[in-house]
C-alpha cells in the first residue's frame, strides 16, 4: 500500500454521507453490505445521513438520489449493488448519465484490485464513481468482498482529500 501522502487530510473533517443498496431482495435486517458501508464510515468518524434499499429499476434509483443532493449537507452518496451485466443490474445505467464529472481512476483501481482477489471475473464489475449536483457519487457492486475492498481501500483513504477538494479547500 501507497502512503506518501504530501498533503495530509484534517483527521477531524466529518464526511456526511448517503448509503443507497439496490437490491430486489434484500432487506435491513440480511443487508450485509450496506451495513457494513454505514458501520465503516460510523467507526472512522462520519455521518450517515441517510440509507435506503431501492429495487434495481432506474426509475426507483434515480429519484431518489436527485432528492439526496437538496441535502446542502450531504458530501457523499454510495451506493451498493447492481453494477454487473445481468439483466437486473441497472445501477450503473441508472446513475451513468447523471453523472457531471467521472473519477475514471477509481474503476480502474477497483477493477485491478479485485482482479488481485478474484482474477479476470473483475471484468465484468462497472463500479463507477464521479460528481453530481456537487456530491460525490460511489457505486460498488453487492458483495461484501467487493464494498469491504472499496470502503477499506479506496473510499476511506481518500474521502476526505476529495471531498475538501470538491469543496475548494485543497
Amino acid at each position: 500500500m501507497v502512503t506518501n501522502n504530501p498533503c495530509p487530510d484534517p483527521p477531524s473533517h466529518v464526511v456526511n454521507f448517503a448509503v443507497i443498496t439496490v437490491s430486489d431482495t434484500r432487506t435491513t435486517e440480511n443487508d450485509k453490505s450496506g451495513n457494513f458501508i454505514k458501520q465503516s464510515l460510523i467507526n472512522a468518524g462520519h455521518i450517515i445521513s441517510s440509507y435506503v434499499i431501492v429495487k434495481d429499476e432506474p426509475d426507483q434509483i434515480r429519484p431518489y438520489m436527485q432528492g439526496l443532493v437538496n441535502n446542502p449537507e450531504l458530501d457523499a452518496i454510495i451506493l451498493n449493488g447492481g453494477t454487473g451485466i445481468a439483466p437486473r443490474d441497472t445501477t450503473y445505467d441508472a446513475i451513468a448519465s447523471l453523472l457531471e464529472k467521472t473519477l475514471p481512476g477509481f474503476g480502474e483501481m477497483f477493477r485491478y484490485l479485485s482482479w488481485q482477489e478474484v482474477g479476470s471475473r473483475a471484468i465484468a464489475s462497472r463500479a463507477v464513481a464521479g460528481i453530481y449536483q456537487n456530491k460525490l457519487v460511489f457505486s460498488l457492486p453487492g458483495s461484501s468482498n467487493a464494498v469491504k475492498l472499496a470502503i477499506e481501500q479506496l473510499i476511506q483513504p481518500e474521502i476526505i482529500h476529495l471531498v475538501r477538494q470538491l469543496r475548494g479547500l485543497h
